[in-house]
């Protein structure tokens, strides 16, 4: 059976493959994330870009000490051409959910799987979230019953639960909004004998 490594501890990353069936270990990648993303930015990247350079560079600090398939993933905000990171207080989620407030955003999430210290393939997704005009006491009601949940998101809302109430339309797919675009990763899992055809 070929080893299949997920480099990251994250909750919903996890979930999201345990609920399709996948079998996984989970391990911290150590990647510097916010030393990286500075040095992109500084050099122009995208937000796409950004999101595809984070999954390479976990999936590949995993790989160069496990055997197998590891998986890397990473999930940029994309507001204007502009990244965001998650919030440091409620103050700051308040302030970034007045900036996305009636306006539109893109998450682009990017998958990657390495193998032997040599990136095998990746994937990158976007979907496009149209936030609603809500009011500023919808908001403070909303932060107040959310509390410091909001800072986990980088967009400080769960679409999987009362966060989805800030939304108007959605086009993109569940999973990439989560974080982890899955049609195209079980594809190849199929391929590579990971999971049954």
């Amino acid at each position: 059976m070929i080893a299949l490594t997920l480099a990251s501890q994250s909750r919903a990353r996890g979930d999201i493959l345990r609920h399709a069936g996948v079998a996984f270990a989970a391990c911290v990648s150590g990647v510097d994330e916010e030393s990286t993303k500075r040095s992109l930015l500084a050099r122009g990247a995208s937000p796409a870009q950004v999101a595809t350079a984070l999954a390479d560079e976990k999936a590949l600090a995993v790989s160069a000490q496990r055997p197998g398939l590891v998986i890397g993933a990473d999930q940029t905000l994309d507001l204007d051409g502009s990244v965001f990171d998650k919030p440091a207080s409620l103050a700051e989620a308040r302030d970034r959910l007045i900036a996305l407030r009636g306006r539109a955003h893109a998450l682009r999430s990017a998958v990657t799987i390495a193998r032997d210290g040599e990136v095998a393939w990746r994937d990158l997704q976007t979907a496009w979230l149209s936030m609603r005009a809500f009011s500023d006491a919808f908001l403070d009601r909303y932060l107040s019953r959310i509390g410091e949940k909001v800072l986990s998101s980088v967009g400080c809302y769960q679409l999987e639960g009362e966060g989805a109430q800030l939304f108007e339309a959605i086009d993109g797919d569940y999973f990439t909004i989560l974080g982890l675009p899955l049609w195209g990763l079980l594809g190849f899992l199929r391929d590579e004998g990971v999971l049954e055809t």
